[in-house]
């Protein structure tokens, strides 16, 4: 019996093609195997959302009055760049009774291909008999493996089901507010899109609030204190440990704020002998780092290069779907399938021959080693960001820069560790501590690769920290007092504003929400960050000033006026838990989405009743225009549209 394979995106299916027996007979859409095996694929999402007026042509004037809208029966749509592939699809799907779903072995990707099932309205007994494919190493091999372990997809319907409520519930969620608080903003003569998602609002909360506690920032002066303890003909500086008595005149970090108290000490200790109480010395290794998810590698670019995360997944794909040099991208894991480590000669050779600013790296790397990247425990739906065995000379200015890291990135699992000297002398003086410490980069093996290594300038630490024994009596000459002054906290960058997003827990204060962030994402999802913070940027609630990514005058009048746990991460993690508990089948989806549909009903009544809020009331008539890019696309001025449902 010949079956049909429906993948999520073209790469997959064609991984799946190499794994059945030849001939392959292309035809547009799909393939057929020389066993009469077809294999199609979706490109993403091949349906979406409908908009609020395929419910009710009312929808399509925007009335307060309306709100909310919830679906009783919901509708999906075909992508319009996807209708031709999903007819392709559904003329497939009437001609196969053996089905197998090869969608990513995640939450979305289960849906992804099961809505597909849904539309094309497969009858009950069609669906219980298809067969899921799960496949995370595109190798042959890999994917040989995997054809013959196939399950049954009803086993993965509490998958489907988790990723259908948080669809659903974004939609729900971001599509009534940004309506209910657009329309506030016109009330108050606002004429541009307030826009509010789940994740896109925590983002721009973080941005505000970041701001105004740079705006509220007031200095204070700390001071620090190093006894000079003169050692054959230098100095060894030991900076002073203030003890628990002195606490009260210590901030939240630990700064003394004293200056009598750091001038008392420094009288104290002058001329006093200094003992050393711990002496220590050793090597230490510092292993390269993982190859890049693509946060990571927007991160990097970020700060390398001053890339918007959008331009970064621009180049990406680019890279990835035009030149055909990196694997798929989307990913949001830093490991390698060990199936990959024997490609190490093929894609290095590629690597040599698509930019020459690498041949030296490839020529010292050592092939045979391997780094802890290797991993078949760590890679899920997705293995890390790294160059294919295929090679280009058409990149362009940009694409070669974030070829370079992802490449660069891969060699250095090639290097052996870094290593470091470290030395510390604890000393006693006048009954306090005070401590010397000194580090030297004695080998760089993979640090070799970075272009501007700081870890490679290095004092001499013999001098600073000698190798002196437990029990060694020297004198302290003196006390050096430094007058410093607290300084406000940064203004967030696309950097930083990328690493807050992927590190979101520490800005939640439950333990256990921060243990749920910790364990997803964070706030949004590797494919999504960039066209959140385009978003922001689009709809003038965040701004560019340089490097600096700052809030405007709508974004803070949006985030004054949301409800206050609309700005936080928080409610991030409590859906995250219960669609966590959905796919476990501890949880279950209508009581998920009754009560956001009660919470929505009372926001919106609240919305409906209350004044308009003083902060949209002070907001400029019109929103501020987009500026243009950074990677040769020019962006437009956000254009009067309907409201977007991702996030």
């Amino acid at each position: 019996m010949t079956r049909l394979f429906i993948a999520e995106k073209p790469s997959l299916g064609r991984a799946i093609v190499a794994a059945l027996p030849k001939p392959h007979k292309n035809h547009e859409g799909y393939v057929v195997a020389g066993n009469g095996d077809t294999v199609t694929w979706c490109i993403g999402h091949l349906l979406e959302q409908a908009e609020p007026e395929a419910y009710d042509e009312k929808y399509k004037t925007w009335r307060l009055d309306d709100l909310p809208i919830l679906p009783h029966q919901w509708i999906l749509k075909p992508r319009k760049s996807a209708a031709k592939q999903l007819g392709v699809v559904k003329k497939l799907l009437k001609q196969f009774d053996d089905i197998v779903h090869a969608g990513d072995p995640d939450r979305e990707g289960q849906l992804l291909v099961d809505e597909v099932f849904s539309h094309a309205k497969l009858s009950e007994a069609k669906k219980k008999r298809i067969q899921r494919l799960l496949i995370n190493d595109l190798n042959t091999s890999a994917v040989k493996k995997a054809l013959s372990a196939l399950r049954s997809n009803m086993d993965f319907v509490p998958l489907s089901v988790s990723a259908l409520a948080r669809s659903r519930a974004d939609w729900l969620y971001g599509m009534n507010m940004s309506r209910a608080y657009t329309l506030l903003g016109k009330q108050a003569g606002y004429q541009g899109v307030l826009s509010v998602g789940r994740v896109q609002t925590p983002v721009l909360g973080l941005v505000v609030r970041r701001d105004r506690e740079i705006e509220a920032f007031i200095p204070k002066p700390f001071y620090q204190l190093d006894a000079v303890i003169p050692y054959q003909g230098t100095d060894i500086l030991a900076r002073w440990q203030p003890s628990e008595a002195c606490q009260p005149w210590q901030d939240e970090e630990g700064r003394v704020l004293a200056r009598n108290l750091v001038e008392n000490v420094a009288r104290r200790i002058e001329g006093q002998p200094a003992t050393v109480t711990k002496s220590e010395r050793k090597t230490t290794k510092q292993s390269p780092p993982l190859p890049y998810s693509l946060s990571a590698l927007q991160i990097d670019a970020a700060k390398r290069f001053n890339m918007s995360a959008a331009d970064v997944l621009a180049c990406c794909q680019a890279l990835y779907e035009k030149h055909k040099v990196i694997t798929y991208p989307r990913s949001d894991c830093r490991y390698l399938p060990k199936g990959h480590f024997k490609e190490a000669q093929s894609v290095s050779t590629a690597i040599a021959k698509t930019t020459d600013a690498l041949l030296t790296a490839v020529n010292n790397a050592n092939l045979s080693l391997k780094s802890k990247a290797w991993n078949d425990s760590k890679v899920e739906a997705h293995h890390a960001i790294i160059p294919t065995s295929k090679s280009s000379s058409a990149l362009s200015g940009r694409e070669r820069d974030v070829y370079e890291l992802i490449a660069r990135q891969y060699l250095m699992q090639f290097y052996p560790a870094a290593e470091y000297a470290e030395a510390k002398l604890d000393f006693e003086i006048a009954g306090g501590l005070f401590i010397a410490k000194g580090k030297k980069l004695m080998s760089p093996g993979w640090r070799a690769l970075l272009s501007r290594d700081k870890s490679a300038q290095n004092e001499d630490i013999e001098s600073l920290v000698p190798p002196l024994d437990k029990g060694t009596v020297l004198t302290c000459a003196r006390g050096n007092i430094k007058d410093c002054m607290t300084e406000p906290p940064r203004y967030f960058t696309e950097a930083t504003l990328l690493q807050a997003m992927t590190g979101i827990a520490r800005f939640v204060k439950d333990p256990s929400l921060k243990k749920i962030l910790r364990d997803t994402d964070g706030l949004g999802t590797e494919a999504t960050r960039a066209g959140i913070l385009d978003l922001l940027f689009k709809r003038s609630l965040l701004s560019r000033e340089g490097k600096q990514i700052r809030s405007t005058a709508s974004g803070k009048g949006l985030i004054d006026a949301l409800p206050e746990k609309a700005a936080y991460p928080d409610m991030t993690a409590q859906w995250e838990r219960q669609l966590h508990d959905m796919a476990e089948k501890k949880g279950a989806y209508q009581p998920f989405m009754t009560a956001l549909e009660s919470e929505l009903n009372v926001l919106m009544q609240t919305v409906r009743q209350g004044p308009v809020p003083d902060s949209l009331r002070s907001l400029p008539a019109q929103p501020s225009r987009f500026k243009k890019g950074r990677c040769g696309k020019s962006r437009a001025p956000a254009k009067k549209r309907r409201y977007k449902t991702k996030a």
